[in-house]
């Protein structure tokens, strides 16, 4: 498979070993190829690691072989590259990477990783994300268009709150738009905000979007998948790569361009062409940080008129208070 090659990362020199190896059968990509990839927006994969505590999704043997998330830091990490301890819903921590330059993530991409998948929190306070993460979730029946209108009616939303968004493709079929935010909310109280979100947007697009937890309720809708917002839960980073034979990626978008693109618009060969000649239209992301007291008094006034609490739990968290029963509608039928 070769020799390995050394690559000149922002400065650091970092190793790769095997780089010939074909990590996308279909389109003949390589481990180097995946590594120049990462190169050519670096500064672009870096703004949206920066700082944050990062899974990493690995294919050691490319798309076609098996595939794990590593969550605790390696203990080969270099030293070079920070950690951020975080706690899980189970009680348990752990120490996960913290990328802060483009040398980390060549060294991850040596690993085989292909997706890194960051918490909505920075390394100096993990208990209060600085980011509300929309997923717009196309369900069977519905696709990117669907998710597109969506999209738009969430603008509407946003800039009615007062708050602004910045749109991604997710590397599939649907849309991912975040929102940078104070960090002064725990993650219950952003989950909360993300769930007067969907249910603003259920309102206003009804039949046509969902925040119905169980599949079995949800039809052809755009799922707006609240539960992203819960600790623990994370949404591929921008420029991620995503494990699909034509080695798509998560791109990040302007709204003004969001109805005339495709997800498949965006892939390994193509990226570096568009952030060559637009660069990263996410670069001010950071510069901004808005509040969630309006949302908030949303969900309120969703209890407090309407009887709408708390929404299901991933099946995997403990139980939460305030939490409805998280049972499947049609077993609850049939023991009833």
């Amino acid at each position: 498979m070769g020799n390995a090659v050394e690559l000149e990362a922002g400065g650091r020199t970092v190793r790769l070993s095997n780089p010939d190896k074909i990590y996308f059968p279909e389109r003949g990509f390589t481990k180097l190829d995946v590594a120049r990839y990462f190169l050519a927006v670096g500064e672009g994969i870096t703004r949206a690691l920066r700082d944050r505590p990062t899974t990493l999704e690995r294919f050691v043997d490319g798309v076609d072989g098996e595939s794990f998330f590593q969550k605790r830091a390696p203990k080969n990490l270099p030293d070079w590259i920070p950690t951020a301890h975080i706690s899980f819903p189970s009680g348990r921590f752990a120490d996960e990477i913290r990328p802060t330059e483009i040398g980390a993530v060549i060294w991850a991409a040596n690993l085989g990783t292909l997706t890194f998948h960051p918490w909505p929190v920075r390394g100096g306070d993990t208990d209060h994300p600085d980011e509300l993460r929309i997923d717009l979730d196309p369900q069977p029946g519905t696709g990117f268009a669907e998710a597109v209108t969506a999209a738009h009616e969430l603008h509407a939303l946003l800039d009615e709150q007062g708050l602004r968004g910045w749109p991604k493709t997710s590397g599939g079929r649907g849309l991912h738009v975040f929102v940078p935010i104070e960090p002064r909310w725990d993650f219950t109280r952003v989950r909360r905000a993300a769930i007067a979100v969907g249910r603003e947007l259920e309102r206003r697009m009804e039949g046509r979007v969902t925040t119905a937890w169980w599949k079995e309720e949800r039809g052809e809708k755009i799922f707006v998948d609240y539960n992203q917002t819960a600790r623990d839960r994370t949404i591929a980073s921008a420029y991620s790569i995503r494990p699909k034979p034509h080695a798509p990626v998560s791109a990040p978008l302007r709204w003004d361009e969001l109805d005339d693109v495709d997800p498949r618009d965006f892939d390994l060969a193509t990226m570096p062409v568009r952030y060559a000649d637009h660069g990263d239209v996410h670069a001010d992301m950071d510069d901004h940080a808005f509040s969630l007291d309006g949302l908030l008094e949303l969900a309120a006034k969703d209890e407090r008129d309407h009887g709408l609490a708390d929404l299901p739990y991933p099946p995997d968290y403990p139980k939460m208070p305030g939490e409805p029963k998280r049972v499947q509608p049609s077993r609850a039928r049939k023991t009833g």
